[in-house]
């Protein structure tokens, strides 16, 4: 008996011990990439690979994708890290602090999908990168012709990969051991988080832009006033009212061959906001007519896009069938 309840009281001690040691250490890592993006980013987006690979506008994609992967350094880059993107990424996000700052270094760029972590690393050096050891994990600091390290990239584990500036890839580390803490998903009350409600995060893809962080919105006047009388009237109103945006919303999804598309931009101004809602009909009335020539068939496609304002900012939404996208990489071709 006595040996008996020395043995469970040795199993109890080190579960206890092991639940202890993976709260204090484990239990707060994050793996959401969002989380490990700045609270403070100026600009963020996400683009799921994943839906795109699985649609027929996806294949169009990837398809010019695959053009500029067959020749060149980046596709002996990609060949002997063994990374074929349209197979092995699911998901991108992108985020930018300053914009504004000249040869600025904090640009971060984190995948998910299915990564081979020893041959990624082995191309890596071959490329004269240096593993580091920092105080939240391993990273690599990537060379560029100079010899200067100006990047890096952290080859977290088989589904994540963290690259960008050396601060900027150190610092998201330090969020992801940290469970998020100074993250974009840390404090929804501040900063482009408190905005995450504007757009479907389920999206195929999305962005959230501060504009009072970019050089040619600073400095803006509360009230816009903007007086034009060529044909070009609503599309020069709309870049003059743009200064009164402090906030732009965009997204797309994919449904089959078509993409539903909407954009919103966020104004304190009430007389701006009805200045771009009146310009964004302007516009759309000026390509209906455009259309009418030439493309007829799309007519009913400009008609069908609608323009809100909720009192606080306006919005522009619609679908574009797979006919229109298809025309449009018709141009695209014929232009080349």
């Amino acid at each position: 008996m006595n040996a008996g309840r020395r043995i469970s009281r040795i199993a109890l001690a080190t579960g206890l011990a092991l639940s202890f040691a993976a709260h204090a250490f484990g239990v707060r890592r994050t793996e959401d990439p969002l989380a490990l993006v700045p609270a403070g980013a100026a600009t963020v987006g996400v683009i799921h690979w994943n839906e795109l690979r699985s649609s027929p506008i996806g294949a169009q994609v990837f398809s010019q994708m695959d053009d500029v992967s067959t020749d060149g350094d980046a596709a002996r880059f990609l060949r002997e890290m063994g990374l074929t993107p349209r197979e092995d990424i699911d998901t991108v996000v992108v985020a930018m602090t300053h914009p504004a700052a000249s040869g600025s270094n904090d640009g971060l760029v984190i995948f998910e999908g299915r990564f081979d972590l020893a041959r990624i690393a082995a191309a890596v050096v071959a490329r004269g990168a240096t593993r580091q050891a920092g105080a939240s994990g391993e990273y690599y600091r990537l060379a560029n012709e100079g010899g200067k390290h100006d990047g890096a990239v952290a080859l977290v584990n088989a589904r994540l990969l963290i690259a960008g500036g050396v601060t900027a890839v150190v610092e998201a580390l330090a969020r992801r051991e940290s469970g998020g803490a100074g993250g974009l998903m840390s404090g929804q009350g501040q900063g482009l988080g408190k905005h995450l409600s504007r757009i479907d995060r389920d999206a195929s893809a999305w962005a959230l832009v501060d504009l009072t962080r970019f050089p040619s919105t600073q400095n803006r006047e509360a009230h816009v006033d903007v007086h034009v009388e060529s044909a070009e009237g609503p599309s020069r109103a709309i870049v003059g009212v743009m200064k009164s945006v402090s906030l732009l919303a965009l997204q797309a999804s994919v449904h089959g061959d078509s993409i539903d598309v909407s954009a919103s931009g966020l104004s304190d101004d009430a007389e701006n906001r009805d200045l771009l809602v009146d310009s964004l009909r302007g516009v759309l009335a000026m390509w209906r007519i455009a259309m009418q020539e030439k493309s007829p068939e799309l007519v009913s496609v400009l008609r069908g896009f609608r323009i809100q304002n909720d009192g606080e900012g306006v919005s522009i939404s619609g679908t574009l069938p797979g006919s229109f996208l298809k025309t449009l990489a018709a141009e695209h071709r014929a232009r080349k």
